[in-house]
């Protein structure tokens, strides 16, 4: 039954008190005392800010500060290297590293004396002397964050801090100012695209969803971050899981959805303790369930944990995962949003994806499509890694310049070698080189020089890294994570990485280089999935950008990186090939010594042979 607008009218009225009355509370709270927060992403915890936040607490508490300061747990403040952070605010003052000495001294002369600790605070020299402090250094001035809005911010155990910055907001819209049409079309007009790799249109995945008929339809997260050294689905999992919460209600509301799920891989634990009181936190406040907000839709959410595949990234792979089968890739079409999970039709995005869903809905679409390039709406998300100053998660607008999330935001290289190049896209991905540093950001600039988006892994290479070397981790990785399901790629990978570790040993020839290129390309063309159609994407692009490497190895027997130790006691290919002319044994005069082994690749003589 269709509800009249009075009581629509005393719905928003009675929601917006209670929104409004959270803001208060919060900002009442700001005014009156200090809120220090703690970074509890991976980063700071693996470096102890667990401790430090049990240790600001005493120290505030033995000092009898409570009334002038609490500590609030966050997530993720981006800075992994610095960890432990602390911010205190509203001063805005940022401090890093912070040890028990520090907590003493920043609860004693800050928070107690009103005087910050300018020895411990985050800085950063300029070329022209200027020292730029807290978050004004580069690594946080030059961000613009979206999807990474609250992370670092809000304490992801307490709705009512979700709430006081705008959270839910967004689905009190949903519900009762728009039509799901109208929502559609701001999803449309906002031009996202899905940050998991593909960069497929958001509107146009809800479009066909919402016109697919079904008796039921289902909205997933897809929360299986599998890419090594990537962690920006996990951190925001961490540090804002309201937001995906809040998305994910929205889009079932606009494609017709009253159930949904979130598949997290069970190697996050932290990330499923949040989640679920959150889910919590959502239903006690009627924010999810039965008719959300006294309004006349009903929608539950619930967490699906998966073993940890890498395959399990891939959207059919999920679905036969969270419908208890072996993870492994189906043929498309029908594709999900025709023939989801359990045979209906599915709305599949990833959490950055969802991340920011809200804040488009609430801000409006016209407002995202300024930031950006016309190909590439929005921001996006990288876990910036490798040989860098200042690692950690960075969100930046679409057509931001890679060099200078590596020079600037990154701090430049750690170690006095020099850049040398920029892999992207985790292992899937390829590698940039530093001469095309000056590239922006965005999907089909990176794709045109090899690379892809992905999951937003950006790994920083330094002169000191062997191009082959880290080719045949990428390779080694992906051979055993395939499926096996096709052959391109359960066999097309796995000869490159033998071919990978024969040139790596010595032991290669110079068709074994065209025999990768070739190799590679047929398994792009022929594989089932994303992950065999990009697995040859390291190969191809460094065989492009770093050829020299390659051919260093085959025919001057040396690593320019000096890592690959098993080629040099093989020797070149010309040395080789000179050693097997020089001994030159024939069959009748052959002593079975073994020495011919130590200069030709293709086994000359077997143990077994008869005498």
């Amino acid at each position: 039954m269709s509800r009249t607008l009075p009581d629509l009218a005393t719905i928003r009225d009675q929601l917006q008190l209670r929104i409004e009355a959270r803001r208060r509370s919060r900002r009442g709270a700001l005014h009156a005392r200090r809120e220090v927060l703690v970074c509890t992403g991976g980063g700071c915890l693996s470096s102890q800010s667990s401790s430090v936040a049990d240790a600001l607490e005493r120290e505030i508490a033995s000092r009898q500060l409570g009334a002038r300061a609490r500590v609030i747990r966050v997530g993720c403040m981006g800075l992994c290297a610095a960890g432990p952070l602390v911010l205190v605010s509203p001063d805005g003052v940022l401090y890093h590293r912070v040890d028990a000495a520090g907590v003493k001294r920043i609860v004693a002369e800050h928070v107690g004396g009103n005087r910050p600790v300018a020895d411990l605070e985050l800085t950063h020299e300029t070329a022209d002397g200027e020292v730029l402090r807290s978050r004004d250094v580069p690594f946080f001035a030059r961000q613009q964050k979206i999807a990474l809005r609250n992370c670092g911010v809000v304490d992801p155990l307490e709705i009512d801090e979700y709430i006081a910055l705008d959270g839910y907001v967004a689905l009190e819209k949903v519900l009762f100012h728009l039509t799901p049409e109208q929502v559609l079309d701001t999803v449309h007009e906002s031009g996202l695209r899905g940050r998991g790799g593909a960069g497929f249109p958001a509107g146009l995945k809800w479009q066909w969803v919402r016109e697919t008929a079904g008796d039921e339809k289902y909205v997933i997260c897809n929360a299986d971050e599998g890419d090594p050294g990537a962690f920006t689905d996990r951190s925001i999992l961490e540090g804002d899981p309201h937001s995906v919460i809040e998305a994910m209600i929205i889009a079932g509301r606009v494609v017709g959805a009253q159930h949904g799920l979130i598949y997290v891989r069970a190697e996050y634990p932290l990330a499923i303790e949040r989640l679920e009181l959150a889910l919590q936190h959502a239903r006690d406040y009627g924010l999810l369930g039965k008719r959300i907000l006294d309004s006349d839709f009903s929608f539950e959410l619930e967490i699906a944990m998966g073993a940890g595949a890498f395959i399990c990234g891939e959207e059919t792979a999920l679905l036969h995962s969270i419908e208890g089968r072996r993870g492994t890739a189906r043929p498309r079409p029908p594709f999900p949003a025709e023939r989801g999970l359990w045979g209906r039709p599915t709305l599949i995005n990833n959490v950055e994806t969802w991340a920011n869903i809200p804040p488009i809905i609430d801000r409006g679409a016209e407002w995202f499509a300024e930031i950006g390039t016309e190909g590439g709406k929005g921001t996006k998300v990288f876990t910036l890694a490798g040989n860098v100053r200042n690692s950690g998660l960075v969100e930046v607008p679409m057509g931001f310049p890679l060099r200078e999330i590596v020079e600037e935001i990154g701090g430049g290289m750690r170690s006095n070698m020099e850049f040398k190049a920029a892999h992207c896209g985790g292992p899937s991905g390829g590698c940039i080189p530093e001469a095309a540093a000056d590239v922006p950001i965005g999907f089909e600039s990176l794709r045109e020089l090899g690379a892809m988006m992905g999951s937003g892994g950006l790994a920083v290479i330094d002169e000191g890294s062997c191009m082959v070397e880290l080719t045949r981790y990428f390779l080694d990785f992906l051979v055993d994570e395939s499926c096996g399901k096709c052959p391109p790629c359960r066999i097309g990978i796995s000869v490159m990485l033998k071919i990978l570790e024969r040139i790596i040993r010595g032991e290669a020839e110079i068709s074994d280089l065209e025999s990768l290129e070739s190799i590679g390309k047929h398994v792009q063309r022929t594989s089932l999935c994303g992950l065999g159609r990009t697995a040859p994407n390291a190969v191809l692009s460094t065989l492009h950008h770093f050829r020299e490497e390659y051919e260093a190895h085959l025919f001057e027997g040396r690593c320019p990186a000096a890592q690959c130790r098993d080629l040099k006691a093989q020797g070149s290919l010309a040395q080789r090939r000179a050693g097997r002319i020089a001994r030159g044994a024939g069959p009748e005069s052959c002593a079975y010594c073994g020495s011919c082994l130590i200069v030709c690749p293709n086994d000359p003589i077997h143990a077994e042979d008869e005498r």
